[in-house]
């Protein structure tokens, strides 16, 4: 199963989005994103591409605050994958992810822009940056593994 994951949109409206990155994520059988979406919008334009699981971010509106938790566990293909925005710079935001999803084979998190796909005491952390600038692909399978498109568009 593949999964588009993206975070730190910081669009207004889902008819901003870079049209590259929009054809990946039509491509996708499930969509994360990891926070900063700022508006709804973003998630109903995803939704009409695959479905979606995300998490609000310290950059988000009320109203995303309000639907959207700060954290969650999914299960796909019976693998759980921790998605969580993220908070400080680069070393802690990975710190603090860590801490916060002990049983998880991958952890999904944004906040920093910075793309991280890092395998660390078998958990895979992975970030897929700022939207408009980088995404990333899950694959999972017997594991789960991810890549990062960087300047795409």
């Amino acid at each position: 199963m593949r999964l588009g994951v993206i975070s730190d949109t910081h669009l207004r409206s889902f008819l901003e989005m870079p049209q590259e990155l929009v054809r990946a994520m039509s491509q996708v059988d499930l969509i994360i994103h990891a926070g900063d979406i700022v508006t709804l919008d973003i998630i109903r334009g995803l939704e009409k591409l695959a479905p979606v699981h995300a998490v609000c971010g310290n950059m988000d509106s009320p109203e995303v605050r309000v639907k959207l938790p700060e954290k969650q566990v999914v299960e796909v293909e019976g693998r759980k994958i921790g998605i969580v925005h993220g908070y400080g710079g680069v070393g802690v935001t990975a710190d603090f992810v860590k801490r916060l999803f002990p049983d998880v084979e991958a952890v999904v998190f944004g906040h920093t822009h910075e793309p991280m796909n890092k395998l660390s005491g078998g958990v895979l952390f992975f970030n897929p940056g700022r939207a408009c600038n980088s995404y990333g692909v899950l694959t999972v399978g017997n594991n789960i593994t991810g890549e990062i498109k960087e300047n795409y568009y």
